[in-house]
């Protein structure tokens, strides 16, 4: 069983924040299953991915005046410093802890994160006028 699935409540009306979305619940889900030698680069990988989605928000959220913007853009760098912490042990050999980050941790962030802040980024940024 996939610790995330690709359902309407993950999604938000908002293209491009879907498509990092899925790419994160790919990478979410290979991570559960992968060996422990594989586990830092693919952990590295979705790290990456994670840094570079949020930038991308927090770009539209400065370009657009997302009211929210504080907030959602802290949001950003706790989870960022969060994964941080566990990427260094995952660094020195102990991937017990990435694992338990991404089964124990990750997942429920990710929903309630997509459910709230990532559905209001979404709305806002659909009622601003085309570029």
């Amino acid at each position: 069983m996939a610790l995330l699935e690709k359902t309407g409540t993950l999604t938000v009306p908002y293209g491009p924040i879907d498509q990092d979305h899925e790419e994160f619940i790919n990478l979410l889900n290979a991570l559960d299953t992968v060996t422990n030698a594989d586990f830092p680069a693919l952990f590295q990988e979705l790290y990456e991915h994670t840094e570079a989605h949020f930038e991308r928000e927090n770009q539209w959220m400065a370009q657009s005046a997302f009211p929210a913007l504080i907030d959602h853009k802290g949001e950003h760098q706790r989870v960022l410093g969060e994964f941080k912490q566990f990427k260094s042990r995952v660094d020195k050999g102990l991937v017990a802890f990435g694992r338990s980050f991404v089964r124990d941790r990750l997942p429920q962030w990710f929903a309630l994160h997509v459910t709230t802040m990532d559905t209001a980024l979404a709305m806002h940024l659909n009622q601003q006028p085309p570029v």
